[in-house]
């Protein structure tokens, strides 16, 4: 949009495998071309809840910003935002969440000290100096209300999304192609991909395994890390008709699902849900609550139960009458992709 724009980090960071890890870099250009400063926390350690940036404040002073997008509100240095606020009144402030009653408040202490008071006075300190809280689903929206308190006229929705550039890189023709040949999966193949963490919390994913092998019409890739209690029963379930293909690295899993007909997330929401919406592709997922957004008319079917039969007779209606699939696919381009895409989620979380 032609904004300088600046991020501001810890030195907590993920290495290829996904695992936790610090960088030593202080200051850089991504490769997006975004200027990167990374802060030192009062105390080192990368399993602490509770993070503390001493030179927050002087920073922010440094880089004297318009507009503070402020990741996360479960965040203990708001009154260096507010005392930057304070000093520079022309600022705008937003700030977005992504904990919801399915990820967050699941404990007695998460629920009535972690979130209830401790996040919940951070959020409060911060509202009066904030034009909008972003719940990034509809569940989070709800869980910003009911926990921390927040206004409604403060609480607004704005949506995770599909990088632009990717997303057009992702659907040429030869990316699908390229896919499908490394895998052997024929263009006439009804393909099917689903991506992410494989462990107890969801288990689905072995149940779409089983689907695809006992309804025998189409195949499926499946990426991601699997808990080690899992991966005999994920090896069982390969065959001819299903395929693991292990870990996919996060800049590459655009081209994967653009290479299925159908992604299917029969587990719990990730943000693969709205990346897939984003590149157009039609979905079968798991019903939450609160995630009912990625439905924009139709480029969705929802799973009620967690069972393989299910799965298996919602796949057979997709695949077998063409009608139904036409149907989604359409509504995926036209409507999913337009709201979807982050040039327009960029837009909207700065201009509202």
């Amino acid at each position: 949009m032609g904004h300088d724009v600046v991020l501001i980090a810890s030195t907590l960071t993920y290495d290829n495998s996904g695992r936790k890890c610090t960088t030593s870099k202080s200051a850089y250009k991504n490769q997006d071309g975004v200027f990167v400063i990374r802060l030192k926390e009062k105390k080192d350690n990368p399993d602490r809840k509770f993070r503390r940036f001493p030179k927050l404040y002087d920073t922010l002073t440094n880089i004297n910003p318009d507009i503070l997008f402020v990741h996360s509100c479960q965040f203990l240095d708001v009154d260096a935002i507010i005392k930057y606020k304070r000093k520079c009144k022309y600022v705008k402030i937003y700030v977005d969440n992504h904990a919801d009653f399915s990820n967050s408040a699941n404990s007695f202490f998460s629920y009535h000290i972690l979130h209830k008071i401790i996040w919940k006075n951070r959020a409060k300190r911060l509202e009066p100096y904030t034009e909008k809280f972003y719940g990034v689903m509809p569940a989070r929206m709800e869980f910003l209300k009911k926990m921390y308190n927040l206004a409604d006229n403060k609480v607004e929705l704005l949506v995770m999304g599909a990088d632009d550039e990717k997303v057009a890189a992702a659907l040429k023709p030869e990316s699908r192609k390229r896919i499908r040949e490394i895998y052997g999966i024929d263009e006439s193949d009804f393909l099917i991909v689903t991506g992410g963490k494989i462990d107890n919390a969801k288990r689905q994913t072995l149940q779409l395994m089983e689907a695809v092998n006992q309804f025998g019409k189409a195949k499926l890739l499946v990426f991601g890390s699997v808990a080690d209690e899992l991966k005999e029963d994920v090896n069982r379930l390969c065959s001819d008709s299903v395929q693991y293909i292990g870990w996919v690295d996060s800049s590459n899993t655009d081209q994967y699902f653009a290479a299925a007909d159908l992604v299917a997330f029969p587990g719990r929401h990730s943000v693969f849900w709205e990346q897939v919406a984003g590149l157009g592709i039609p979905m079968l997922v798991k019903d939450w609550p609160g995630t009912h957004h990625i439905d924009v008319g139709g480029n969705v079917k929802f799973l009620k139960e967690d069972s393989v039969s299910e799965i298996h007779n919602m796949l057979n209606n997709i695949i077998e009458d063409k009608e139904i699939y036409k149907a989604m696919k359409k509504v995926a381009v036209e409507k999913g992709m337009a709201m979807f895409l982050y040039s327009k989620i960029a837009e909207h979380s700065i201009l509202g």
